[in-house]
C-alpha cells in the first residue's frame, strides 16, 4: 500500500487523538459525536449535525476549528439569508483611470472550514447555495466558476424540523452530507461537569494542533486504504436492502420506507469504514466498522412513506433491522 512519507499508521492515530483530545478539554462527553465529526473532517466531507439548541453543536465546531490550523468562516442561516451572502458578487468599483469594472467579492463559503449554523432556519432557495460547493468544490457567479482550495468542508447544525421556524432540507442537499449526526442529551454526571467547565472565570480552550496538509494526507492514507471484495459486496447489499422494491428488502422497509439510500451512501460507508478502522489502530477493514457507522451514514439517506412518518418509524430503527437480517459472508 502506498502511502506519503509523511504519514503512517502511527502518525494518524497519534494526530487524531490529539484532536480529540483537545476537543475534549472544552467538550464534555459527546464522545461518539466527536469521533463521527473527525471521522468527516479526515475524509474531506461535509457532516450535519442535529439537537435541540443548548446541546453544544456550535461549540463543538467552533472548537474543533480552533483545534485545526484552518481558515474557517461561519455562516448564520436565517430566513433573510441570501445565496449571494454564501456565495459572494460581484461589485462594481472604479478604477484609478476611472473606468469602472466589475469584482468578485468572494463570500464566506471560500475557507477551508465552514460552520453552517441552523442550516434549516434558511428558506431552500438559499440552502441550495451550497449543494455546487459541496459536490464539486467550486462556486459558479455570473458564469465564471471559481474553484475552493481543499480541504474543504460543511459542518452544519440543525435543529429539529419539528420546531418552529425551521425548512427540511432538500434531499439533494442531505445526500451530500457523508454523515448525519444526533447530538443527545448529555447525563446529570456531564451537566455537573458542563457547570463546572463553563459558569467559572477561566473558561477552557483549544490549542492548534495540526493544518490543512496533515489533514490531507491523513485522507490519502484512508483512501489507499484496501478493503476486501467481500466487504464491498456486504455494502452493497445493505445499500439495496434499504430499497422497498429490492428482494433483500426488510419487511420493516417494505412497510415504512418510501425511497432508500443513494450510491452516495455506499460510499460514505466504505470511506468512513476505512478510517474508523484507522482510528482503532488497524489497516484491515471489518463488519464491524461498517456497522460502527452505519446509522449516521444512512439515517438522512432513508425517506419514510406516511405510514412510517405517522407511526414515529425512526431511520436508525430500520437501519438496525437491516443490519441484523443481513448476513455475513
Amino acid at each position: 500500500m502506498s502511502a506519503t512519507p509523511e504519514m503512517n499508521l502511527e502518525t494518524f492515530s497519534q494526530t487524531a487523538q490529539t484532536i480529540e483530545g483537545e476537543v475534549k478539554r472544552v467538550i464534555v462527553g459527546q464522545e461518539d459525536v466527536v469521533r463521527a465529526v473527525l471521522i468527516c473532517i479526515i475524509a474531506g466531507r461535509h457532516a450535519l449535525l442535529e439537537g435541540v439548541p443548548g446541546l453544544g453543536k456550535t461549540m463543538l465546531i467552533r472548537t474543533l476549528a480552533d483545534a485545526l490550523k484552518l481558515k474557517f468562516a461561519r455562516i448564520q442561516f436565517t430566513p433573510d439569508l441570501m445565496p449571494a451572502d454564501i456565495t459572494g458578487t460581484d461589485i462594481l468599483e472604479e478604477t484609478e483611470e476611472g473606468r469602472r469594472i466589475f469584482r468578485f467579492q468572494a463570500g464566506p463559503v471560500f475557507a477551508n472550514l465552514i460552520l453552517a449554523d441552523e442550516i434549516n432556519r434558511a428558506t431552500p432557495k438559499t440552502q441550495s447555495a451550497l449543494l455546487e460547493a459541496m459536490q464539486e468544490h467550486t462556486v459558479t457567479v455570473a458564469n465564471r466558476t471559481y474553484k475552493l482550495e481543499p480541504p474543504f468542508f460543511v459542518l452544519a447544525t440543525q435543529n429539529p424540523i419539528e420546531q418552529e421556524g425551521t425548512y427540511p432540507l432538500p434531499e439533494a442537499q442531505l445526500d451530500r452530507f457523508m454523515f448525519k449526526v444526533n447530538v443527545g442529551f448529555p447525563s446529570a454526571r456531564d451537566i455537573v461537569n458542563i457547570l463546572d467547565r463553563t459558569t467559572g472565570a477561566d473558561m477552557p480552550t483549544a490549542h492548534q494542533v495540526t493544518d490543512g496538509e496533515l489533514l490531507l494526507q491523513m485522507g490519502a492514507l484512508a483512501l489507499n486504504t484496501p478493503v476486501p471484495t467481500h466487504l464491498t459486496e456486504y455494502v452493497a447489499r445493505l445499500i439495496v436492502a434499504t430499497h422497498p422494491e429490492s428482494d433483500d428488502a426488510t419487511p420493516m422497509v417494505r412497510q415504512y420506507v418510501r425511497y432508500g439510500a443513494s450510491p452516495r451512501g455506499a460510499q460514505a460507508l466504505i470511506l468512513g469504514g476505512k478510517i474508523n478502522a484507522l482510528l482503532e489502530g488497524r489497516f484491515n477493514v471489518a463488519f464491524e466498522d461498517i456497522n460502527a457507522i452505519a446509522a449516521n451514514a444512512l439515517r438522512h439517506r432513508l425517506v419514510l412513506n406516511f405510514e412510517g412518518i405517522a407511526e414515529g418509524i425512526r431511520p436508525d430503527a430500520v437501519i438496525e433491522d437491516i443490519l441484523q437480517a443481513l448476513p455475513v459472508k
